[in-house]
């Protein structure tokens, strides 16, 4: 006997993952001299692109090459799988002081990416198939009583420029490192803002 009944199936709604929006690879290099928190910078951009749920990949620079000379990271954000850490032509490049612009403007990709700390550089590359953002990082960071803060004042006209990662995947991330070190943490979201504010986004 055949059983019938008027009642509608029970449909569950499925649970709305949080996923990445399609992106390609993008290759950040942040330069410049030992101090200057290149190492942080590009720390803190790789860990906002994992509360995105990115491919990432982070890599600095240690050793004699950061005592006196340029120090540098490197840090891959993907919406796939990231064959290797290595950037030989970055797609975005930040270059805090002018031995860094030197070694590094010629190896930004064409149609990149370079933000330049006009406080410490007082030329800037000829070339025409890259983007160019000059801002006066460190006088901005002194301007709030700290010129250490002039990383996250770049990491700001970063953000702002470029679109990585959001805005709010920074300051989460920033949060989390500066937990127990409350002034720092008001500080850094201070500087970032102030490069944030700095340009326009593209």
């Amino acid at each position: 006997m055949k059983v019938t009944s008027n009642q509608k199936p029970v449909t569950r709604k499925k649970s709305k993952e949080r996923k990445a929006p399609p992106l390609k690879c993008e290759e950040i290099l942040c330069a410049g001299f030992g101090g200057q928190g290149i190492m942080f910078m590009g720390k803190l951009l790789a860990q906002a692109a994992l509360l995105e749920r990115r491919h990432v990949t982070w890599m600095p620079s240690y050793g004699a090459e950061v005592r006196g000379g340029t120090a540098h990271s490197m840090t891959k954000i993907s919406g796939d799988y990231i064959a290797g850490p290595v950037i030989s032509n970055p797609s975005c490049c930040v270059v805090m002081n002018y031995p860094s612009l030197v070694k590094y403007e010629g190896k930004v990709r064409d149609g990149g990416l370079l933000i330049a700390n006009k406080t410490l550089i007082d030329k800037l590359p000829k070339r025409k198939e890259i983007k160019i953002v000059n801002i006066a990082m460190t006088d901005i960071a002194s301007r709030l009583g700290n010129v250490k803060a002039a990383n996250m004042v770049a990491l700001g006209a970063l953000v702002k420029k470029t679109k990585i990662v959001s805005k709010a995947s920074i300051l989460a991330a920033l949060e989390e490192v500066m937990k127990n070190r409350p002034e720092l943490l008001a500080l850094n979201k201070k500087a970032f803002e102030k490069g944030y504010k700095a340009v326009h986004s593209t």
